[in-house]
């Protein structure tokens, strides 16, 4: 539904979608460059079942780990590059190699910028070349809070670490790496069975599952603006100018941990002010006016415990589909590069007010800002001009797109396509926000139960 549009509104347009076109692009190239969390996930649970193996039932070992998970983790680290290994996993690399007459050799792969990082190596080196050295084991005192490189200290250098690896800690990581296990096969299990049972209660009943949705009078020039204009070249680009600058600015004396979840809170406040403001300049040149109490984007949220089961209902159903498209690519590409690298900082993240902070832009900023923007505004205004299955696909796709990440698209565009699907069969943006929040809520705490 295109009308009367200004010869500046199609030049902004243009400009608009040539400058998303080379973002996207290079967003999607740099991605590549990205390592993939897995690994890092991977090695967690590892190091979760090595501290939980005094505390696992005979009969459960072989479930979560079928060798010596400190040899698994030896074996990953060794699969890959020395160079690319993060200083943590150099030290437990060497630490856990423990090979006869292991000489660490003096060259540049073994330089730690870590001050209590060199300190270990230094002591390791000692070691190396005599085996009856003693360190002062005060100086690893340091390293307590990391439960798992403690641990291979202690057996490394023969000395007492109860006090730190206790049964009690023994037992928390066995409540945690079965919940990890569990988790997934059981949100597995009954979205599996609400799947089958609407599709049971859909075609029995031939009953039609899109609710009444209600999309704003604009155009897909508008569109473009907005998702082109206002997500990608002003809240991508331009806005993280200024987020970034202040964030630093403020946070000259806080730690690494802090800052990084400063930028990425403030961030997202910054990139949605821009599409927000297009969206509010738009409503009000078509009413002349914008009614903040009015629900433009048909939130639908009374009575909130509907929208609560939908929400919940389609994250559960959704969660299947993610999962089995995610599984079939780690099948078909082995070692995907390009993760979201904010699944790296929540999961090395030792810093709780930060953890608050990523928290709440994942669980709430997040979730409310892109479904507002994608099937609030997006996905009714394609569902018009298109039909609701175009509408959904495509409102899915160019959500997929827009986290930048090629590895992670296919299961992104299932998830926007499960959200679509929420929004449009409840009638209400509000589940959809709640489904959202809670795929986001179970993949933070799936990374918070790892940090060991």
């Amino acid at each position: 539904m295109i009308k009367n549009i200004s010869r500046e509104k199609l030049f902004l347009a243009f400009i608009s979608l040539l400058f998303t076109f080379f973002v996207w692009q290079q967003g999607l190239k740099d991605s590549l460059n990205r390592p993939s969390v897995s690994f890092d996930i991977s090695q967690k649970e590892k190091e979760i079942a090595e501290l939980a193996l005094q505390s696992l039932p005979s009969n459960f070992k072989k479930y979560v780990s079928s060798n010596d998970p400190v040899q698994e983790i030896n074996n990953s680290l060794s699969s890959v590059s020395f160079d690319e290994l993060t200083e943590r996993n150099k030290l437990i690399w060497i630490i856990s190699s423990d090979l006869p007459d292991f000489e660490i050799k003096k060259n540049s792969s073994y330089e730690f910028k870590n001050k209590n990082y060199k300190l270990l190596f230094d002591d390791l080196e000692r070691k190396s070349n005599n085996k009856s050295y003693k360190p002062n084991y005060e100086q690893f005192d340091f390293f307590k809070d990391d439960r798992f490189l403690y641990h291979l200290l202690s057996k490394k250098f023969d000395f007492d670490a109860s006090a730190l690896i206790t049964k009690s800690l023994s037992q928390r990581m066995f409540v945690k790496i079965l919940t990890i296990r569990l988790i997934p096969l059981f949100t597995i299990l009954l979205g599996s069975i609400l799947v089958l049972k609407t599709l049971w209660t859909t075609i029995s009943l031939k009953k039609n599952v899109w609710k009444e949705f209600k999309p704003l009078d604009l155009d897909l020039i508008d569109m473009v603006l907005l998702i082109a204009g206002g997500f990608v070249v002003l809240g991508e680009v331009v806005s993280p100018l200024f987020s970034i600058g202040l964030v630093e600015f403020f946070s000259k004396d806080l730690s690494i941990e802090l800052s990084q979840a400063l930028k990425i809170f403030f961030g997202y406040l910054f990139m949605a002010i821009p599409p927000l403001l297009i969206v509010y300049y738009q409503i009000k040149s078509l009413n002349g006016e914008f009614f903040f109490k009015k629900d433009y984007f048909q939130f639908n949220g009374l009575p909130i415990k509907d929208a609560i089961i939908q929400g919940f209902k389609g994250w559960l159903m959704i969660i299947p589909f993610v999962l089995l498209v995610s599984l079939i690519m780690n099948i078909l590409i082995d070692n995907q590069n390009g993760s979201n690298p904010l699944l790296e900082i929540v999961l090395n993240n030792n810093n709780y007010f930060s953890f608050i902070l990523l928290f709440l832009t994942t669980t709430l900023l997040a979730p409310l800002f892109e479904e507002i923007i994608f099937r609030g505004i997006l996905l009714p205004i394609l569902s018009r001009d298109f039909g609701i299955i175009l509408g959904i696909s495509i409102s899915a796709f160019i959500f997929a797109l827009a986290h930048l990440s090629i590895s992670e698209m296919p299961p992104l565009l299932v998830l926007g396509i499960g959200l679509g699907i929420t929004r449009i069969a409840s009638g209400s943006l509000l589940s959809s926000v709640i489904m959202h929040s809670l795929w986001n809520g179970l993949t933070f705490l799936n990374l918070f139960l790892l940090r060991t």
